[in-house]
């Protein structure tokens, strides 16, 4: 009876051990985005009226149902995010600690073979709780910052030469060696995968719409826009760049359109904007039937086989009429790449296969269904960390078993 007693206040310790790392997990996701220190105030705050929180007034998922989401101080409304935050960790931890533990038991008492488990349950806590920090910070902000990426695969790294195990290993030496091989595959092969999407999709066409769909109906237009890759203009239209606010990024406007500067742009120099003219002026001086090539900092305007470079820097004023207009367009960023890398460093070379694999299959489930609804745009931003994340943490509990099932139906009798 005591064994019992015992070993079900462990499980719950499991448990509400990470339902306290989520509640520093949700300090982590507010404030790193903001560049606020996580050490500095030590305490947590109210969003609303920076009220210091008290420790009685800040115990996991207890604190949150209690105040029924809402601050002592001033009454403002604490988000439920924070509580299924904790809520989450808290469920995750607790699988990391059963399927491990349960591992090494293979049927008996996991608390003989302490020793040999609670190192490698440690290490995957530390690894779902970057995993859970990454996500949220990216559905927020749209970034996935470097203390986690590139810091999470140090640890990474740290961790599989401690607990060679993580990598399937038995030696520390072998351990560090696949873990490294593990991060270089993440972060190589997802590039390729970035590089050669940027190529085969990286573009929006904004277009006049062809002969053939000027009489069709909006829906045919649409889905016809939509399967090309394009955004139909009705005729030529009126083209500008203007920076309103030296310290703000310059405002692209197509026709009625208005695009932001990080819209267009993503993170490789080689980025360009391509736009036909009928007209364009640049500063004072104006051209017909040209073409225009944009980067972030010069443009370029080619007239026949002549072509003028100014910097942007200097241009003041630049709009003109355009028929076509042919900007880049992210499929994932560099901090995804980097996200990859850390989940290599954890779980090994299979892993990176299948998260990049899972989260690919899960990613375009979740960002079709709503535009085929009708529920999003199709040119909104989608956050890909998430299904990374997710694609990791399938692989944690059920990857060697998916992929085990797979190969036994696939392969030749």
């Amino acid at each position: 009876m005591r064994f019992q007693i015992l070993n079900a206040l462990l499980h719950f310790l499991a448990f509400y051990m990470g339902a306290g790392i989520g509640s520093f997990l949700n300090v982590v996701i507010y404030r790193l985005p903001l560049g606020i220190s996580v050490n500095n105030p030590k305490r947590s705050f109210c969003p609303s009226c920076k009220y210091k929180i008290p420790m009685w007034q800040n115990i996991p998922l207890l604190s949150w149902l209690l105040l029924r989401g809402k601050c002592a101080n001033c009454g403002g409304k604490i988000s439920i995010r924070y509580f299924l935050v904790e809520l989450l960790t808290g469920v995750m931890f607790y699988l990391v600690f059963l399927k491990v533990s349960g591992e090494y038991a293979a049927g008996g008492n996991p608390w003989f073979m302490v020793k040999a488990w609670a190192p490698h349950v440690l290490c995957l806590w530390v690894f779902m709780s970057l995993l859970i920090s990454g996500t949220f910070i990216d559905i927020d902000h749209f970034i996935l910052p470097h203390r986690i990426t590139i810091g999470g695969t140090v640890v990474g790294v740290l961790a599989s030469w401690w607990v060679p195990a993580l990598m399937a290993e038995t030696t520390h030496t072998r351990g560090l060696l696949m873990s490294l091989a593990s991060a270089a595959l993440g972060l190589g092969g997802l590039w390729i995968v970035v590089e050669l999407g940027k190529l085969a999709f990286g573009k929006v066409n904004h277009r006049q719409k062809p002969a053939f769909l000027k009489s069709a109906s909006p829906g045919m237009c649409k889905l016809m826009g939509k399967l090309m890759g394009s955004e139909w203009l009705d005729g030529p239209v009126k083209w500008s760049v203007v920076q309103e606010d030296e310290e703000l990024p310059p405002v692209v406007s197509i026709g009625r359109k208005k695009m932001e500067w990080g819209d267009i742009y993503g993170y490789r120099d080689s980025d360009h904007m391509v736009i036909t003219c009928e007209a364009l002026q640049v500063n004072d001086r104006s051209w017909r039937d040209v073409t225009a090539v944009m980067w972030m900092e010069k443009l370029l305007v080619k007239s026949n086989d002549a072509g003028e470079e100014f910097p942007l820097e200097g241009v003041k004023t630049l709009h003109g009429t355009v028929s076509q207009v042919v900007i880049p367009r992210e499929a994932m960023g560099f901090g995804d790449v980097l996200f990859l890398m850390m989940i290599g460093s954890f779980c090994g070379w299979q892993a990176v296969l299948f998260t990049i694999f899972a989260a690919s299959v899960i990613g375009t489930l979740a960002a079709m269904v709503p535009r085929l609804l009708g529920k999003a745009e199709w040119s909104a931003k989608i956050p890909f960390g998430p299904y990374l994340a997710l694609g990791a943490a399938l692989w944690i509990f059920y990857g060697p078993q998916v992929v085990e099932w797979y190969v036994s139906k696939t392969m030749w009798r």
